[in-house]
Formats: structure tokens, sequence, C-alpha cells
């Protein structure tokens, strides 16, 4: 057993704000599935913490979880976290495959369950409004189950992401209320040109400017259709919903 010192508690402790895992570059995973998940990545591992080698009491210092796990590990951030510029846009979207975009999704589980539903499905690249919440919020990291080290996220200007879709001949599918009925619309898999489905911000939806490059308005509809009182779906329920009907035409 060995002992930690205060300033190492404290700078891993310090990773569940933002401020200091943007100044360290770093993020922590808490539990065993999520830190071998982290080893079996490409993510580069900064140290594993165990509470057989630091102790209980250590461990409850730097957990971040109400009931301490028995491992832990600091996790470099990916560097490309940040797309910038055209040419980079370009080159992560290619020429075919099917995209998720998310419109300012603030609510750390929504996020995290995206990502685990775009595993689940074969998503494989992920891209967030800059306004959206923190992909390495320990409530994000936890919610995504394994799924942050498998599928590629990054924040882009959505603007910039529509465009290169729209300029290779793709499509652009957003969730509207007025949006048309999702089993009967013919949709774009993007199996031969890239498809991009745009989810929006919790309570107000796909912005305006994003919008207005959306190619195909889809809806969801309730059942039976036109009696449902509730107003909207979940974000990540809707993600799920619309993810899994693109993938069913497939079939």
């Amino acid at each position: 057993m060995y002992t930690l010192s205060n300033n190492e508690i404290k700078r891993i402790k310090s990773l569940t704000d933002k401020k200091f895992r943007d100044l360290y570059g770093l993020f922590s995973v808490e539990g065993e599935k999520m830190v071998q998940e982290a080893l079996r990545s490409g993510f580069k591992i900064e140290e594993v913490y165990r509470s057989e080698d630091i102790g209980e009491q250590a461990m409850s210092r730097i957990s971040s979880l109400s009931s301490p796990p028995p491992v832990l590990a600091v996790i470099h951030k990916p560097v490309e976290l940040i797309l910038e510029g055209n040419e980079k846009v370009s080159s992560c979207i290619g020429g075919s495959g099917l995209f998720l975009a998310l419109d300012s999704i603030r609510d750390p589980g929504n996020l995290g369950t995206i990502l685990r539903i775009c595993d689940w499905f074969g998503i494989k690249k992920v891209f967030a409004s800059k306004d959206s919440v923190d992909i390495f919020n320990p409530k994000v990291v936890q919610a995504t189950m394994g799924a942050i080290f498998r599928v590629g996220f990054h924040y882009a200007d959505l603007e910039l992401i529509c465009k290169d879709v729209l300029d290779k001949k793709g499509k652009i599918y957003g969730t509207f209320l007025d949006g048309d009925n999702i089993y009967k619309k013919p949709l774009n898999s993007g199996s031969q040109s890239p498809a991009l489905i745009i989810i929006g911000n919790e309570s107000n939806g796909i912005s305006k400017h994003i919008a207005d490059m959306v190619s195909d308005k889809l809806f969801i509809p309730p059942f039976p259709e036109g009696e449902n009182e509730c107003e909207s779906l979940n974000a990540a329920v809707a993600t799920a919903v619309t993810i899994a009907e693109f993938r069913r035409r497939i079939y």
C-alpha cells in the first residue's frame, strides 16, 4: 500500500470540475467496468488507483461517487476533441456514413445515454455544438457505460458539419413536431452519401440557423396518432427511436 499526498488527492478530486479538467487535460473514470474499457481503448492512461493499493479512505477522498469504487483511473483527454476548419470537418465525415449532431444538449444524463445508444446502433461519430454539456462531466462519463471509449466524439460548428454533408450530396434530418412521419418517410441510410441526424436542445429543440439547413424534417408520431397529450419525447429517447428506424431500413 502506498500513500497519496494531499496535493495528489486534491488534483484528482478537482477533475470533477470542468475548469480543472481543461487545465490539466485529464478526466477520471470509476469502477471496474469503466476502467477496463479505458484500458482497452486507445486513450492514454495517466494512472490507475486501486483501493487495495491506496486504502479505502484515500479512494473515498478522490471518488465523486457516494459509494467509492474499488478502482479509479485518470485519463488524458483526446487531442482532437474540438474540430476546427473545413478541412478537418470534411476529413472526419468522409464520403458516406450515418452521423449524429447534438444542438445544445445540456443534460449530462442525456448526453451519456445518447452515446450509449450510438454505440449500440453502430454510429461511429457524434458531433456536438460547443455549448453542449462537457463530454467528460463525471455524470456523462458514467452514463455512457463505456461508450465514451468507442464512439468518436467532437465539438464542432454544426453549420460547418451541415454544409459539408450537403456539399457531398448528403441528407440532413431533424426531429420536429411539424415534420413528416418518420415511419412513412424515405430515409438515406448513409451507405452512398453522408446522412446526418440532428437532435435539438431539451427545451428549445433545434436552433433556427441549424433548422434552416435541414433537408428533411421528421416527426415521431405518438400512438394512437393524434390522441396522445404528451408534448414531446426526451432527447435521448427521441435519438434511440430515430436511429433505430434508420437502421431498420437496412434490414
